[in-house]
């Protein structure tokens, strides 16, 4: 037997918070604009019902004075009674319906009521106290009488001689106030109404707006979009720096703030003030143009590339290519090293027919002497080297750097007094800085008469001096500078990408250190380099007995 379906429930579906940008936005301003015009309609309603009451008591006040100022109306108050048609009722009734007042009522100093708009109350006391205005101060109120609630004004009523004889007591209607307030309403709703379609229709127009602007997206998938780039540009291996069209640092990731050397405060400040000057700002700035721009930023090298943003500002990415700058050099070295041996290889080949010769025609002596002068050139070289540079690391630099030099028919030598210590802080910054210096002299001194490189080392305290002097053509006054800067080159280009940065790195590292790195003109001629490093050797050791080893090592002469 077949179970009877079962019946699912629904109850009423409910409406829920819209997802939709363009939904939510609209609703969120509809409903600010309907508080907002509520708000100001009822703010505007309960002075202009207290500013209403003021004008009625105010003009009531003034018909009493204008009633008072009569000299017929004290003058019939003294001289007759108080009847339904007497002098001082008929001018009261002439007033009253002048000026549309409730009532006009005159009293004396009894309190006695010599007109009214019912004839019946004349003679009798009045029903409101009138103590103020007799006492001779005028009064403004709103209370309640024979005739029901009403705005009052009172002043007190003088004779010819100007003693006070009596008061006058002038009413507003109040219903003729409230009136008033009402009729106002309509036309302060029309306005209402009229300023909250204004503001519904720009409400809608903003929220299209920004509904093109969002792409229609939830407030939700917004936020997943904003937490997937954070998470994208803080983990990638790249320098990210946006910038508004003003010029500051809208975003700045992770590896961007490693290369640049900034802080995550950069954010916000303009670049040139973050950065500094330099080619670094230039590029970002979009003051140099181009693709794959090479810039050193204190010791890296990055390559730069700058894309605008339809707002009026950029983002540029950053890559580190310091490594494969080093990579480059050392390449471009290997390949000269490995031009130098592969002359030496013939030459070395030539000598051994040489030397063969020799010793076929049995001519030892002469094979000898040949043997010795051969090898004493290259160890001459070394052993003037290491004479004078006690680091190994620059020591086997000169010497691989003096091979190279020879092949190319350029004499390396030492300046007179050369002399370092093996006590350097940074051994592989100072070969960095020689090498780049030697094989910018190498590239200027190839090819002149009695091509030659001079190199001098030595240390005055803690401080390293470098010189590198060459014979070429040297560099003239107005580019002195020039030379110094990430990209400017009279070369062409290596096998492995841009040149320019080698005479840049050497002064980014001298700066680094507290130094500075300059060029002038030889005295001989050529172009002379000069790196100060101070703080480039450690402190001395513990002073021998004779205490020759500690003056040598501080000093740096020889004895």
């Amino acid at each position: 037997m077949n179970a009877p379906p079962t019946t699912t429930a629904r109850g009423p579906r409910r409406l829920g918070w819209p997802k939709r940008v363009f939904s939510q936005v609209l609703l969120i301003q509809l409903t600010i604009i309907t508080g907002v015009t509520v708000l100001v309609t009822g703010l505007f309603l309960a002075p202009l019902s207290a500013q209403l009451d003021d004008q009625a008591m105010r003009r009531a006040l003034a018909i009493a004075q204008s009633t008072a100022a009569q000299s017929q109306v004290a003058a019939s108050l003294l001289t007759t009674g108080p009847t339904a048609d007497g002098p001082v009722q008929t001018t009261a009734e002439r007033i009253r319906k002048a000026t549309g007042a409730e009532y006009v009522v005159v009293m004396d100093r009894r309190g006695v009521r010599w007109s009214h708009t019912d004839s019946r109350q004349i003679g009798r006391v009045v029903s409101t106290d009138p103590s103020e205005a007799l006492a001779g101060r005028d009064v403004m109120e709103i209370d309640s009488g024979t005739l029901g609630r009403s705005a009052r004004g009172k002043v007190p009523l003088h004779d010819a001689s100007d003693r006070i004889v009596g008061a006058v007591s002038v009413g507003i209607a109040y219903d003729s106030v409230r009136a008033r307030l009402l009729a106002a309403i309509p036309g302060l709703l029309a306005y209402a109404g009229g300023a909250l379609a204004v503001g519904a229709l720009a409400a809608y127009l903003i929220s299209r707006r920004l509904q093109r602007q969002t792409h229609d997206l939830a407030f939700s998938d917004i936020s997943a979009l904003l937490t997937e780039r954070e998470a994208m540009l803080h983990s990638i291996r790249e320098g990210v720096v946006a910038l508004d069209r003003a010029g500051r640092i809208r975003l700045l990731n992770d590896e961007a703030q490693r290369l640049l050397g900034l802080g995550p405060d950069a954010a916000g400040r303009p670049l040139d003030e973050a950065l500094g000057e330099g080619r670094t700002a230039d590029v970002l700035a979009g003051r140099v143009v181009g693709d794959d721009l090479l810039t050193v930023r204190g010791s890296r090298v990055l390559l730069a590339n700058r894309m605008p943003t339809d707002d009026g500002g950029a983002v540029a990415t950053l890559r580190d290519r310091t490594e494969l700058e080093h990579l480059g050099r050392e390449l471009d070295s290997t390949r000269g090293l490995i031009d130098a041996l592969r002359a030496q290889d013939h030459e070395h080949a030539n000598r051994l027919h040489t030397l063969l010769g020799l010793l076929e025609l049995e001519m030892h002596d002469d094979a000898m002497e040949y043997i010795t002068e051969v090898v004493g050139v290259h160890r001459a070289t070394a052993e003037q080297v290491t004479e004078r540079v006690n680091d190994p690391l620059l020591a086997s630099l000169l010497v691989g750097k003096a091979t190279v030099s020879a092949e190319r028919g350029v004499s390396l030598r030492m300046a007179p007094g050369t002399l370092l210590p093996d006590r350097l802080v940074d051994p592989r910054g100072l070969v960095t800085v020689l090498g780049n210096l030697v094989d910018n002299a190498l590239d200027a001194a190839a090819g002149s008469k009695d091509a030659l490189i001079e190199v001098g080392l030595r240390a005055q305290g803690r401080t390293v001096i470098l010189r590198v002097r060459d014979s070429g053509p040297g560099v003239p006054a107005d580019q002195r500078e020039s030379i110094f800067t990430e990209g400017w080159s009279t070369k062409t280009l290596p096998a492995h990408g841009k040149r320019g940065l080698g005479l840049a790195l050497v002064r980014r590292l001298a700066e680094r250190q507290g130094g500075s790195a300059t060029v002038t003109t030889a005295a001989e001629g050529g172009a002379l380099f000069t790196v100060v490093l101070p703080e480039a050797l450690h402190e001395t050791e513990a002073p021998d007995a004779g205490g020759t080893g500690s003056r040598l090592a501080t000093t740096g002469e020889a004895p």
